[in-house]
């Protein structure tokens, strides 16, 4: 598969930044003080729920932190298996049928009943858990999707101000302001619309970024055709 361009790929990433303030803002306010994608604070809900907090649940954080478990193990091993790049274009693909079927479970069973908190939970679980690894087999700096605890410590430590080089300081901003806004729409949405339009939301980011990732396959095996030809026509 051909590699997108990098500022391609950065739009790319900070598109699936996006999707994960989206998703993280709906599993928080609409499936129980609980998150899909960030399973720090998770793991810091579950000592909270440990310790006594009664708003927090020890099932939904639980549930959250294996499935996303699920999800990176299932990335992981396509990652292996293929092209860095269609390796992300697969892992999106799958992603892009989980958030269908959360957007449908939202829609029918919604996120209020027991049954339907879990299986969305379960559901968001699995396909933050794809995207992380896939994006993380491509190691772009600064743009892991789902973590900005290391962008921000990048953005101050390796400022000129620290006495560092200033590396991407444009693109570390970028990725806070991506969650940042996906935050906020998620939010609007889950608080004044419905769990289903904000995942909407989601699910039409994730099929924008399985596209351009298709298209660029396309590209890169039309050039491979082409080169074949062109070696054919010099009788090799």
């Amino acid at each position: 598969m051909a590699e997108p361009k990098p500022r391609d790929l950065a739009v790319l990433l900070l598109t699936l930044t996006v999707v994960t303030g989206v998703v993280d803002a709906v599993s928080f306010l609409g499936l129980g003080r609980v998150f899909v994608a960030n399973m720090t604070g998770n793991v810091v809900f579950l000592g909270f729920a440990a310790a006594g907090e009664t708003t927090l649940s020890v099932l939904a954080s639980s549930t959250a932190v294996l499935a996303f478990l699920a999800g990176a193990l299932a990335g992981g091993r396509l990652a292996r298996r293929e092209d860095d790049y269609d390796a992300l274009r697969q892992a999106t693909a799958a992603q892009a049928a989980l958030i269908a079927a959360a957007v449908v479970l939202s829609a029918t069973l919604g996120g209020a009943t027991r049954l339907g908190g879990e299986l969305l939970i379960v559901v968001l679980g699995l396909a933050m858990g794809l995207q992380n690894a896939a994006v993380r087999r491509i190691g772009a700096p600064d743009l892991t999707t789902t973590v900005l605890t290391m962008t921000l410590t990048g953005f101050a430590a390796d400022s000129k101000a620290a006495g560092g080089p200033g590396s991407h300081p444009l693109r570390k901003v970028a990725a806070v302001g991506a969650m940042l806004v996906g935050a906020f729409a998620g939010g609007v949405l889950q608080l004044h619309v419905a769990m289903w339009a904000a995942l909407a939301v989601a699910l039409a980011l994730v099929l924008g970024v399985l596209a351009v990732l298709q298209r660029t396959r396309r590209r890169g095996a039309d050039g491979d055709s082409a080169s074949t030809k062109d070696v054919k026509g010099t009788g090799e």
